[in-house]
């Protein structure tokens, strides 16, 4: 009954933030949380305002506000083999990104679309932010019960309201650090 609920509320366009998608959709059009609740925190930083900070050992993304604070943000990562670190500049930002798997990706998983237009449906989920000139993005997912887990390809998934909220703050050249502890 929950379920008929919600899907009837987001058909009725309550949840709409752009006409044409639902924002918060996961597989089978139910309404997706995060289980991580996104929050402000007390957080040291050396990096200006603006900048982020990815603790992939945390599963967690910190978007710095200054003076001793942070939104924090829960996320998915890279599982084992897929993780990286190091420092980043955001390079784009697209909203309902469309989703071409690289090759590698496609050798891995043969079943992949080999390209995707924007929608409640692709991976990437309602915004994509890109990091530098690499392949890896922090981006929305379809899949929202994946938050907090290590299951993507190397990416940083947030749930679809997450990542709307961070993508409304980020502005094109903030700084990404990128940390496994």
């Amino acid at each position: 009954m929950v379920g008929a609920l919600a899907a009837g509320i987001v058909a009725a366009g309550a949840f709409a933030v752009d006409d044409r998608f639902p924002w918060t959709l996961g597989k089978g059009g139910m309404v997706g949380s995060s289980p991580v609740q996104r929050g402000t925190v007390s957080y040291q930083s050396n990096l200006p305002p603006g900048s982020m900070v990815i603790s992939t050992a945390e599963r967690r993304l910190y978007f710095i506000l200054g003076n001793s604070q942070a939104i924090r943000y829960g996320i998915g990562v890279g599982r084992p083999g897929f993780t990286w670190s190091g420092l980043k500049h955001v390079s784009a930002k697209k909203e309902w990104p469309e989703w071409t798997p690289p090759a590698q990706m496609i050798r891995r998983r043969p079943d992949l679309p080999r390209h995707m237009k924007g929608g409640p449906e692709n991976p990437l989920g309602a915004r994509a932010i890109y990091l530098g000139s690499t392949l890896y993005r922090i981006h929305g997912s379809n899949e929202p019960e994946t938050i907090g887990q290590a299951v993507s390809s190397g990416c940083f998934r947030l749930t679809n309201d997450d990542v709307i909220d961070l993508y409304d703050r980020v502005r094109i050249g903030a700084t990404v650090l990128i940390k496994q502890n």
